[in-house]
Order: C-alpha cells, then structure tokens, then sequence
C-alpha cells in the first residue's frame, strides 16, 4: 500500500516506514505531522476520488530539521559586463512515515514506531561512538608507529654518527702523531743541511785560497828552474866554444 502526498507545492510517493526530506514544516523535532494524500493504491484498489480521500490521511513524524546541499545560482547578460553567481541551501525537513489512514485515524502502531525510532536513535549513537573510538584508536596507533619510526630513525642516525666519529678520529689521531715525528725529523735535518752546507762552502773558499796561494808560489819557481837551466845550457856552449 503506497500513497502520493502533497506539500510544500510538491508530490511525494510514499510508503509506511520511508523516510522522505520535504520543504521545511514549522514543526519541532520528534513532533507529529499530517499529510494532504492525492492517491492510494491498495494493492488492485485505486482510489483518486476526493470525496473518498477527504478523510484519508498520512502521518509522519519529524526526525529534524536541516539545510540542504548549496545550489549556484549564476546570471548573465551578454554584451553588458554583468555577471552575478550567488549559492543558496534551502531549509529542509526530514520525515518518516508513520503510516497511511483512510479513516483519518492515526495509526496503532506510533508507539511501536517511536521505539523503534528510539531504538533507530539509538543504535545509530552507538554506531557514531564506535567509529570515534576506532578512528581514536587508528590515531593513537599511528602515532605510536610514527614515533617508534622516528625514535629508529634517530637511533639509527645517532649510531651512524657515533661509527663515523669512531672511524674519523683514530685517524686523525694518527695523522696529528705523525706530523710532529715528520716535522722533528724534518727540522734537523735541514739544520744539518745547512751546517753542513755552511761547512762544505767555507771548506771549498779555504781550498781555493790555498791553491790560488800555491799556483802563485810554484809560478816564480819553475821560472828560476827554467832560467838556471837556460844558464846551464848558455855555459856549456860558452865551454864547447872555448875548446
């Protein structure tokens, strides 16, 4: 059994236990409405007749009252630079059926329906409070995993640096022992050098000076020795002569 239900300038088919969203009813939530009914069909019974449904009534009770989704209104003018978009969310009501009356008695079965409402209410806050713990437990759980990735992070971070230290100052330990061995080596040896050097040019002045003084020394001897023999040879030819 369904019926079509007019409001708010609109047509609705509905059946018992459907929820429908309607143009707003200044009606508070939990509250009791009567719908203008247009059609019922019955199974093979139609009825269309108004002095036949101007007894019948659908009853539904508000569930809440609410804005619906925005809708954009754009305007244009061609050829005039106007132009206008503007949005608006229409004021809306949430109803569900409570049933469908041909004697305009309200149905039996409001007090069961308001239970299960209740009930609908309910199950429905409980589901919601499910969620929120288990989006509040995937939180917290990926906030551990976070952190022990970044304590990891850091720990394997903090090991690294501490190997490369390791590794880093045995050799430069090394390497500042050794350059104070090079440089001690080092310095004396080119003080010895230089003495050395010192000596040896001083040695080689010295040996030149004496064999300067020597080849001037020697000169005028092997003069005179040329000269006696010149004189010895003059003599015995002065003897070969005189004979």
């Amino acid at each position: 059994m369904y019926a079509i239900v007019k409001t708010g300038g609109k047509q609705y088919k509905v059946a018992a236990d459907d929820v429908i969203e309607v143009e707003k009813l200044e009606v508070a939530p939990d509250g009791v409405v009567e719908l203008e009914v247009v059609f019922i069909a019955d199974g093979s019974t139609i009825t269309t007749d108004s002095s036949k449904l101007g007894k019948a009534r659908v009853f539904a009770t508000v569930l809440e009252q609410f804005k619906g989704d925005k809708q954009l209104i754009f305007k244009l003018k061609k050829r005039k630079g106007y132009k206008r978009l503007k949005g608006h969310r229409q004021e809306l009501t949430r109803l569900r059926i409570d049933g469908i009356s041909l004697d305009g008695k309200p149905p039996k079965v409001k007090k069961a329906t308001g239970k299960a409402g209740a009930k609908d209410a309910d199950a429905k806050s409980e589901k919601k409070a499910a969620t929120k713990k288990a989006e509040s437990t995937k939180a917290t759980k990926d906030e551990a995993v976070v952190a022990e990735a970044t304590e990891a992070k850091a720990a394997a971070q903090s090991t690294d640096g501490k190997d490369e230290a390791a590794e880093k100052k045995p050799a430069a330990r090394k390497a500042a022992a050794k350059k104070p061995a090079a440089d001690a080596e080092d310095k004396p040896k080119t003080r010895a050098a230089k003495a050395k050097d010192t000596e040896s040019s001083a040695a080689t002045e010295d040996e030149a000076a004496t064999v300067d003084k020597t080849a001037t020394e020697e000169k005028p001897k092997r003069k005179t020795s040329r000269s006696t023999k010149k004189s010895s040879e003059d003599t015995s030819t002065e003897e070969q002569s005189e004979k």
